[in-house]
């Protein structure tokens, strides 16, 4: 048996390819699926089957691609009504070589969530692992809103009964293969381990813990956010999105061209680190670190072209790619030679002010008229904030800058500088004066001993 995991970091999308015999088959596949023709090459394998375990809500699936590539079926849940594929039936079971593997319909997540138990035919009848995709992940549950609240209750009752009377009875001894890891929107504490087993999630994952009253009750109160980019992917992932074909490519720039569609309107996305974007970044962009371009999804159109600003030419495939599965199509150039470029050629650059947390604390104990801006999600601000902060979501600050009073000084804090980094952009392309991002955020404020309100 053959078993392999892929990780996409940007919404720490977790793929797999299992094979048996010269055969396998992939569950959710990236968009860029060419990883997977390199893994059978590689291990000898043909793929034959390509299982989705749910529409996906935040990365563009590649299914459509993989199987025109590799002549697979492809098989779904019975929720929505896919344009592509078919639908496996509750308890339908298939054959890879040694392996038998049997659909589940798991709902809860959504109606046509379907998890896949795997058993190795030479060992027993026994299930090996099975894949859940967001009905159960490692220290944590899917999210039960996307039907709106009207609906959240009867999800969260479906949710409850997949995993208790469907998931866990497969055996303590099944290694889970869940859809997503530590960071991902679909759940709301998903641990930073990535391996685990039914038993160990039964015995250790804090909502498992919970009677069915009480993890319905807590489902329909748990707090997500909804980001726009979603729609897209719904949409894709129910009609098929286009080929990628090796992956995108977008050319290199000369900073003259570059400035050029800026000013015809041109989305720019710089994902250097913190510190270089504050020392001098190209007007109205928006700062999109490496570890935080998923968060794009929150601001970034599909119908304007998207140019980038690299800290390494090295990272512009990790960078295109990341997009790409965001199906951010519309990445049409990236400034070559990095922002060096742009100052050698005497074009104009913004600076964002930086400070440390020693220096915000030395201005808020000065009177300054200064508003401390916390941009971490409500449930990180739990574990602690700033006494008179003014707490917005980065994700939705774009659409709430109404509620950051003008006229005064704005310290925009996270939890390490980060997303600081870019709300302090959307706030710099709003027009707004005053802004200061500060470096380390919430961690270094801690790490001070200063005091916070829990």
């Amino acid at each position: 048996m053959f078993f392999e995991k892929i990780k996409s970091d940007v919404v720490a999308h977790l793929s797999y390819i299992v094979g048996s015999k010269g055969e396998a088959m992939v569950v959710d596949p990236q968009r860029d699926c060419q990883v997977y023709i390199d893994i059978t090459k590689r291990e000898g394998l043909r793929i034959r089957y390509v299982f989705e375990t749910h529409r996906n809500e935040d990365y563009v699936i590649g299914s459509l691609e993989l199987a025109d590539l590799t002549g697979a079926e492809i098989f779904h849940g019975p929720w929505p009504k896919f344009k592509y594929g078919n639908r496996a039936g509750d308890g339908q079971e298939f054959r890879i070589g040694d392996l038998k593997v049997t659909a589940i319909h798991t709902p809860g997540h959504t109606p046509g969530c379907t998890s896949y138990a795997v058993t190795d035919l030479t060992m027993g009848k026994d299930t090996v692992m099975v894949f859940t995709g967001d009905t159960l992940f490692v220290g944590d549950v899917g999210r039960t809103d996307f039907a709106g609240p009207e609906r959240r209750r009867e999800w969260s009752k479906n949710l409850y009964d997949s995993i208790f009377n469907k998931l866990l009875p497969l055996g303590d001894q099944v290694i889970l293969c869940p859809a997503h890891g530590s960071g991902s929107v679909c759940g709301g504490g998903i641990a930073d381990r990535e391996y685990s087993t039914l038993g160990l999630e039964r015995l250790m994952n804090p909502v498992l813990q919970k009677g069915r009253e009480e993890f319905v009750d807590f489902k329909v109160e748990e707090h997500h956010e909804y980001a726009p980019y979603f729609n897209m992917m719904e949409t894709l992932n129910v009609e098929g999105a286009p080929y990628v074909g090796c992956g995108p490519n977008p050319p290199t720039m000369k900073p003259g061209e570059f400035k050029e569609m800026v000013d015809a309107g041109a989305i720019v996305v710089d994902t250097r680190p913190p510190p270089s974007f504050g020392a001098g970044h190209i007007k109205g962009s928006y700062a999109l670190s490496l570890k935080r371009l998923g968060a794009g999804g929150w601001v970034l159109p599909y119908d304007k072209p998207i140019l980038l600003v690299l800290a390494d030419q090295s990272h512009l495939d990790y960078v295109s790619r990341s997009l790409v599965r965001l199906g951010y199509d519309n990445v049409t150039g990236y400034l070559g030679g990095t922002m060096v470029t742009w100052y050698k050629a005497a074009l104009p650059v913004e600076t964002l002010e930086m400070k440390t947390v020693m220096q915000l604390r030395e201005e808020m104990g000065a009177g300054e008229n200064l508003l401390v801006l916390d941009v971490r999600s409500k449930e990180e601000r739990l574990s602690g904030y700033i006494e008179g902060s003014l707490n917005i979501y980065v994700g939705l600050l774009e659409g709430r800058l109404e509620e950051v009073p003008e006229g005064r000084r704005v310290a925009v804090i996270c939890k390490s500088g980060t997303r600081s980094s870019f709300a302090s952009s959307i706030l710099l392309r709003a027009g707004r004066k005053g802004i200061t991002n500060i470096l380390g955020g919430m961690d270094a404020w801690k790490k001070a001993g200063y005091p916070v309100i829990k």
